[in-house]
């Protein structure tokens, strides 16, 4: 579903729709079109301190969730927060939020078909060179070194990272930072492949999750999921 239509969001949401099997709802909204207030529950979350942007992309990630969960046939209800800044998810769904400055994306689905759920979407500009060491392993680097375009694709390896760990959290609930998984990217193909570099309970080292990845409409989204 996609509410506050405009053109960019469509090719957003087109951009984001492959990723995923027909059994997850996808949702889009735009931080910056007015997003709807989120349940009272859902703004006692917030910090009271937060800024205005922080708002519009909070309530823009929350429309979206509750647009999926209408896709699924399930009423709008509250997304809650955890003591690690996850969101908590009504009984018998799984899901995964992710917002920028100017698109907000939820994914969703029945927790009897997936264990687990990761999306992320970052503007399609170049990381910054000071992060690469903290983002990328030494291989991750070299990698980089050799393509045309390291700028980008080191955003496309943070943005992996980043849609792999929300994958795994909903079963480990484990904090780990980018350190935590190295990735190999398959550019021909948009996949990626993310592999654990220590255990991480019930995932051993070495544990691999599969993804896919796309670049357009000013963005950078990736997707990971974990099936039953």
């Amino acid at each position: 579903m996609i509410t506050e239509l405009t053109a960019q969001d469509t090719q957003r949401h087109a951009l984001a729709r492959v990723l995923f099997e027909e059994d997850v709802a996808l949702a889009v909204y735009n931080p910056l079109a007015n997003p709807p207030r989120p349940f009272s529950a859902e703004l006692a979350c917030l910090s009271p301190n937060a800024v205005e942007k922080r708002q519009r992309e909070f309530a823009a990630g929350r429309a979206a969730a509750h647009a999926a969960m209408g896709d699924l046939g399930y009423p709008a209800q509250p997304v809650l927060v955890g003591d690690k800044r996850a969101p908590i998810w009504p009984k018998g769904l799984t899901g995964s939020i992710t917002h920028t400055r100017s698109c907000a994306m939820a994914v969703l689905a029945r927790s009897d078909n997936l264990r687990g759920l990761g999306i992320d979407v970052e503007e399609d500009t170049p990381l910054k060179n000071d992060l690469l060491p903290a983002i990328c392993s030494e291989r991750e680097q070299a990698w980089l070194k050799s393509q045309s375009n390291p700028g980008q694709l080191a955003k496309v390896i943070f943005s992996a990272k980043e849609a792999a760990y929300k994958c795994q959290y909903t079963l480990s609930q484990r904090f780990f930072g980018f350190d935590g998984m190295e990735l190999e990217l398959d550019l021909a193909q948009g996949r990626f492949q993310a592999r654990l570099t220590a255990e991480q309970p019930p995932f051993a080292r070495g544990a691999t999750f599969d993804g896919q990845f796309a670049i357009g409409a000013g963005v950078i989204v990736t997707a990971a999921e974990l099936r039953n």
